[in-house]
């Protein structure tokens, strides 16, 4: 029972200890203009789908996503929903700066769906999200990039039993978080 216990509040602690990051991401980027670079696009204006082919790139302030393929589509409020593939081996990509910093958070898997409206971004198989010296990979992640939490899971709404492959496990990197004036006093000690 400990072990069942532990295994159910493992996830709950690695959302909290992530969710504890101060910074956001940075809030200018919703509204810069979305650009788009492909080798091909596919335009369907009645029903607002775009389809992105060969080494795209989409830039909307510091959020870059990269992919073999990325399908735009806009709902009727005039939100962008894109889900950027990329080709075996290779791995969509993503990255945006985080709010008041110099840092970036950085997302790679083999599909990421990214919405306007909620500024989430959604990533399935071989996910993983860095983010300065810490880092989560699963299955599926979920990343908020207004508050900066992240939900790990085998599969969406999965249980890990469910789930075909790979031991079934979620895997995270925390880095201590330490204090440059006391590391500075420590070695200057005899």
């Amino acid at each position: 029972m400990k072990l069942l216990n532990r295994a159910l509040l493992a996830p709950a602690a690695l959302t909290l200890a992530l969710a504890a990051a101060p910074a956001l991401a940075e809030r200018a980027d919703r509204d810069q203009p979305v650009n788009i670079e492909a080798n091909k696009v596919t335009v369907d204006d009645r029903n607002k789908v775009h389809i992105f082919e060969g080494d795209v790139v989409l830039t909307q302030g510091t959020l870059v996503i990269k992919g073999d393929k990325l399908v735009v589509t806009q709902d009727a409020g005039g939100f962008q929903n894109g889900v950027a593939t990329a080709s075996n081996p290779r791995l969509a990509t993503f990255r945006q700066k985080r709010e008041g910093s110099n840092e970036y958070v950085y997302g790679e898997a083999e599909r990421i769906e990214y919405s306007s409206r909620t500024e989430k971004a959604k990533l399935f198989v071989r996910a993983k999200v860095t983010s300065g010296g810490d880092e989560v990979r699963g299955h599926f992640i979920e990343y908020d990039s207004m508050s900066e939490n992240y939900l790990v899971t085998n599969a969406p709404g999965a249980a890990p039993a469910a789930t075909s492959g790979g031991d079934g496990r979620v895997r995270a990197v925390i880095q201590p978080k330490s204090d440059n004036k006391a590391g500075g006093a420590e070695s200057a000690k005899p």
